[in-house]
């Protein structure tokens, strides 16, 4: 049996570096999912920067970009085939996000089934159909709309301890602590409709 793991953690670095832990575990590829705000443009930032990032026959190869520059700075190593997947998605409340993996494909799906449906969609709606409480979701969810990265892992029950304290090794935050944070400046739980902070 499976579960899912989450974490935000502050630092994009950290994250990958977990994401990186994770794959050396034995944790397949497409187990492995990232979301990360792109509210300081490390990943493309305009219009110009989007023309020179395609290739030859119209493809956006940013992610390769990101993919060998995480390489080069020791970040991934041989763990860089998740971030080849890098690339710049639109989710409701989100914005623009730099994302890879199973998580992003089924947020996007949940946030047009929501739209059609009246759902909860987006982030919050592929977390809580993983299993995430709907408070955590929330949490999570703005911990990324204020400039956080999410690492979701697909974890087989006899590995999910191992898996936690890896993730745990690389500063994730405390899920609990952070909405408490959120919750003593006024916040109640995430808006799609806020603008990304």
């Amino acid at each position: 049996m499976t579960r899912t793991i989450v974490r935000l953690f502050d630092r994009r670095t950290d994250a990958m570096e977990a994401a990186h832990e994770v794959e050396r575990m034995g944790v397949r590829e497409q187990d492995v999912s990232i979301i990360a705000s792109n509210k300081d443009s490390w990943f493309g930032s305009d219009a110009k920067d989007e023309k020179k990032d395609r290739d030859r026959d119209g493809r956006d190869d940013r992610g390769e970009g990101a993919a060998k520059g995480a390489t080069t700075g020791g970040v991934l190593g041989a763990g860089a085939g998740l971030l080849a997947g890098l690339g710049l998605l639109a989710i409701p409340g989100l914005g623009p996000v730099v994302a890879a993996g199973w998580l992003a494909s089924t947020a996007t799906g949940a946030a047009a089934g929501a739209l059609a449906g009246g759902a909860v969609g987006g982030i919050v709606g592929a977390l809580q159909k993983e299993g995430v409480s709907e408070e955590d979701a929330h949490i999570y969810s703005e911990g990324v709309r204020r400039g956080g990265t999410l690492l979701t892992v697909r974890a087989e029950d006899n590995l999910a301890a191992d898996i936690e304290a890896a993730l745990d090794r690389y500063n994730a935050t405390d899920v609990q602590q952070r909405g408490q944070e959120y919750r003593s400046s006024g916040w109640s739980r995430f808006d799609e409709h806020q603008p990304p902070a």
